[in-house]
């Protein structure tokens, strides 16, 4: 029997998922006092951030070089 891998249609486009998640973690991160956790997701958010940008980026009709 073949297993079948359960498929679903996003809603939403890459960049908005990514930048709503990455506003998720920075409000997560504010409420926690300074160290080691806060900075892995604030480091999370940047990252969030950059693919949400080269997403962008790369379906431009234009493509350009990075800034």
């Amino acid at each position: 029997m073949i297993k079948r891998r359960q498929r679903f249609k996003q809603t939403t486009s890459l960049k908005d998922r990514l930048i709503s998640w990455a506003e998720d973690v920075r409000k997560k991160a504010d409420r926690l006092a300074p160290g080691p956790e806060k900075e892995d997701l604030l480091k999370r958010a940047r990252i969030a951030d950059t693919a949400a940008h080269l997403d962008d980026w790369a379906r431009s009709s234009e493509l350009q070089p990075p800034t």
